[in-house]
């Protein structure tokens, strides 16, 4: 990605023009009806289930090593918002300051962004960030 864009712009380029998105019939909205109607009465996990299986390949014996291990440097954890990665695994956001690193020093979920927060809201990230290593 071009260090002088953000993800909105960089991306831009490929957006499809009003009229190819008007003209596109691949989802017609009585189908699409169907789909949000599905995640409406039963939620979205389904949908989200294959980022679970990205970690299939690693030999779960092989991670027993770090069991009951913590991080023990400087931490700070920061993340969009809107970034549904935050809410994924229940209670695992608020265990980093109790349970997961020895050194936090906080956490910051920025409005206005989601899961490319230093794309969406660089400014924001880098002001944390260099706040964080000041200290």
């Amino acid at each position: 990605m071009p260090l002088d864009l953000g993800m909105a712009e960089a991306v831009a380029s490929y957006m499809p023009s009003a009229a190819q998105i008007a003209g596109c019939r691949w989802l017609p909205d009585e189908e699409l009806a169907v789909y949000s109607g599905e995640f409406a009465r039963t939620g979205f996990q389904g949908a989200l289930q294959w980022y679970r299986c990205g970690t299939s390949g690693i030999d779960a014996r092989d991670l027993r090593l770090f069991t009951g291990r913590t991080i023990d440097v400087r931490s700070l954890f920061i993340a969009g918002a809107s970034d549904w990665g935050v809410y994924q695994a229940p209670g695992a956001f608020e265990a980093l300051g109790t349970q997961t690193c020895s050194r936090f020093e906080g956490s910051h979920l920025i409005p206005g962004a989601g899961h490319w927060v230093q794309q969406e809201r660089t400014q924001a990230v880098v002001d944390l960030l260099l706040e964080f290593l000041s200290r």
